[in-house]
Formats: C-alpha cells, structure tokens, sequence
C-alpha cells in the first residue's frame, strides 16, 4: 500500500517526549542476565518527525531503547490511526537497539513458552511495567509533531566517519567465524565484512531561518551501556545531544541507526581502543558539522510513502539441535546459574529453553512476515528494515536505490533478530545461532534487499 503527494509546500513538525524506564525495570541487549535499572544516566526519549506535502502525511519515530516487539508496532499504528488519523503504513518506529535500555514487548522468549517459572518472567526479555510508558510516550512526540507542522526548506548531504564503528566478525586461522574474538588475538585472519562509515544528515528549517528537526545516519551497534544497570542514552543520545547543540535547542534530531548486526563501536584490532559513547557521539558530531557546510537545498517538495511485506520462512530446527534442547532442559528444569547471586543463567540453557519456544511458534506460524517500508522526501529515501541485517545488506541496497541518498534504519517495526550473510552462516559464530533472536533461512536477507530495491525503484519512478 502506499501513497503519495506532490505540491508548492513541504511542512514539518517535531516531537520529543521522555520515555526513561522507572527504577527496577529490567534492562534488554542481553542474555538470561537479570538487569533491573539501579541508575539513570541519561534519559531516553522519543522523537518524531511528522512530513506532509498535499494533505499526504508520514511520520518518522525513533526511540533510544532495546526493541519494539510486533504486536506494540500494532498497538501504537492502530492508536496513531484511531487518535490523529495516521495511516498506519505511514508511521515508522525505530528503536536504535539502545543495549542500556529496555524493550517494548518480550523478545526472548515468547508467551506461547509456559514452562517458564513465574519468578523468571525477566527471562522473557522484556518488562510489562514499562510498555505502557514507552506507548504513551511514543504517542505524545507523534501529537507534538503533527501539531507544529509548518513549511518547511530541505537540506541534505553525506559525510564520511571511519573512526568510531567497526565489523566485531572475524575468520580465524581455523577457517571459522566469530564474533567479539579478544582484542589482537593472533588467531585473528582477517576482518569478515566491511563497515558502512557514512554520516548522512538531512535538516529540515523555517521561513525564519532556524532549523526545526533534523535527520542523521550512522551505523553502529549502541553497547557501550551492556551488561550494566544503569540507563544511557548511549552514542545515538549523545549524538543527539550535540546536534542540539549544534543546530539550536528548538532542533529536534532523530538518529536513524543503520543495519549494524555486525558492526560495533569496538576496535578488536587497536589495543588503545577505548570504549566512550560521549566521545563517539562527539565524533559524530564532528563529522556533521562539515556536512552542514555543504548540503544540498531539495527543490522537489514530495512526500510518498510505502510499505510491503515479504514471507520469509523460518528456520527449521534441525532434529538433534531440539533433541539436545529437550534433554538439557529434561536433566536442569532449574536455571544453570552462572553466580551465587542468581543474577546470570548460563547461555547453553537459556538458548535451549529459546529453542523450545521457537519450535512452538513455528508449529503454529513457520513464517515471518517481514514488513519493508519506504519513505520519500524530496530526494531522499529513508528505508525501514525489521530486525538487524549484516551490514553487507545495507551497502548493496544503497548502491541500487534509485535515490541519490538512501538513510536505512534497521530494528524497526517489529523484532525478528539478525539477518546475516549467507557467508557468515557458512563461517558461524554467534549472530548465526539459531533462537529466537536469529530464526529466519540464510536466504533471508538478499530477499529482503532484493524486495527492498524493487519497491524503491517504484516509489521514485511514480513522480
């Protein structure tokens, strides 16, 4: 389904709401560890971007948290619909994969799992006191951004930042693939992938000459808060904050973190790496400012959005994969801690009991449908990709979008975790693993490309 307007005049409007989990929430990004909120940092926030040209309207959302899970993709589109009239394919939900925050919705393990004991519903991976914070918080940034809409000028550009994101995915001497291997293991034969280091950036200003709301892209997995207790907006919050800065504190930025399954802010190949997502989002910022100087005025004042969706089956659980689940979980029904504490359960367990809740939900459903969104502004596609697709995804649909800039947000619309090469499940490692967190063919990702480019290629050939 889709839509599209051309006319004289692009509005814009802006919204920004605090959606910061209350203490005790329990925190997402990882796995069987027990993370109630102690601390709060930095708060989180949702920011929306509202565009509308001939009485056609999208809305842009990015959230500074852990994931938003299907049925709360549902619940806030259904809302939007019913109390301001959006479309629902025309409001996309971003979370930046904040690993220092919650999730919206269980993204673990599943309800359909009962085996489950009542004292380990953290397990489940997300927290049902902190939903409806975030869905409230979602909705008023919507409200605020369809309210301020006024005319608009866009700007847009790209810049180039190789310092601060990096591919975590290595072959080593032995021929296979891992993740995260220690800093300079001489092991180490070579990096896996390549990176993305483009900084796109698209600003959004008055008749008066401020700058309402502005768009910038980069592509990093945000770990830097993991596996603490504490909240962070991490780097995309500290990018944020500098363009604040940097374009006016009337400047709503929203961060659109691109397909980083295999792409973090770690340097395994630098000793004198140091981790510091206030630096990187500096950085970013750096980056930035000399884009600004040369950005790009958009004389087409075009608002079109659209939306598909691709069935992609799941994968089938080979027999003694599940086999070796149900023994595990037969001989330990207790959790495998991992502390005296009781804080840790040990990853072989808990990718057992995943399994087993996988298997049920592919009994009832062994597909997922993946949904593709598209947004055009002016030149400019901003692409919305469900769960983390590797990198290598990203870069080859860039290269085939119609669109002279192409800003692709990965987690978004839904949870169904990594999409990675089919080389990468030829070499292993963990982004592979099969749970619920990693469930779909190897096939899956060139088909979400393939799809994504052909509806691109229609969205831009339209006007």
């Amino acid at each position: 389904m889709s839509t599209a307007a051309s006319g004289s005049t692009l509005r814009a409007g802006a919204g920004v709401a605090d959606i910061t989990p209350p203490t005790g929430t329990q925190l997402a990004g990882d796995i069987g560890r027990y993370r109630p909120v102690e601390e709060v940092r930095e708060p989180l926030h949702a920011r929306a971007l509202a565009v509308e040209a001939g009485g056609r309207t999208a809305c842009i959302l990015s959230l500074e948290v852990a994931g938003v899970l299907d049925e709360w993709v549902e619940e806030v589109r259904i809302q939007a619909q019913t109390r301001f009239g959006l479309a629902p394919e025309s409001l996309m939900i971003h979370a930046i994969q904040n690993h220092a925050a919650p999730c919206i919705g269980d993204h673990m393990i599943s309800r359909l799992y009962d085996a489950l004991p009542a004292d380990l519903w953290w397990l489940r991976g997300g927290d049902d006191r902190y939903n409806p914070v975030a869905v409230q918080g979602m909705l008023d940034a919507v409200e605020q951004a369809l309210a301020s809409l006024q005319p608009v000028s866009t700007h847009v550009g790209r810049g180039i930042d190789g310092r601060v994101a990096f591919n975590r995915r290595f072959i080593m001497r032995d021929g296979s693939g891992r993740c995260h291997p220690p800093t300079c293991d001489p092991n180490i034969l070579h990096c896996e992938g390549p990176t993305d280091p483009e900084v796109g950036v698209m600003t959004f200003r008055t008749g008066g000459g401020g700058t309402l709301a502005a768009l910038v892209h980069h592509t990093c997995h945000p770990c830097h808060g993991y596996p603490h207790r504490y909240v962070i907006a991490d780097w995309p919050g500290a990018w944020a904050t500098a363009e604040e800065e940097l374009l006016g504190p009337g400047c709503v930025p929203l961060v659109l973190n691109g397909c980083c399954g295999n792409i973090h802010h770690t340097n395994h190949l630098d000793p004198h790496h140091a981790a510091d997502h206030q630096a990187m989002g500096r950085k970013l910022a750096e980056t930035t400012e000399r884009v600004l100087e040369r950005l790009e005025s958009q004389d087409t004042p075009v608002v079109d959005s659209a939306a598909r969706k691709l069935r992609i089956p799941l994968r089938v659980l080979e027999g003694e994969v599940l086999d070796a689940a149900r023994r595990l979980i037969a001989e330990r029904p207790e959790p495998m801690w991992t502390d005296r504490t009781r804080t840790s359960i040990d990853w072989d367990w808990v990718y057992a009991v995943a399994n087993l809740d996988l298997d049920l939900n592919r009994q009832r459903r062994p597909y997922y449908d993946y949904e593709i969104q598209a947004i055009r502004i002016g030149d400019a596609a901003i692409v919305a990709l469900v769960g983390e697709p590797f990198v290598e995804g990203q870069l080859r649909l860039k290269l085939e979008s119609p669109a002279p800039f192409t800003f692709v947000a990965h987690n978004c619309n839904g949870f169904v975790g990594y999409l990675p090469t089919v080389e990468a499940f030829a070499h292993g490692g963990y982004e592979t693993r099969t749970g619920n967190w990693s469930k779909l063919v190897p096939e899956a990702l060139d088909a979400v490309v393939d799809e994504t480019v052909a509806l691109l290629k229609g969205l831009f050939s339209r006007l």
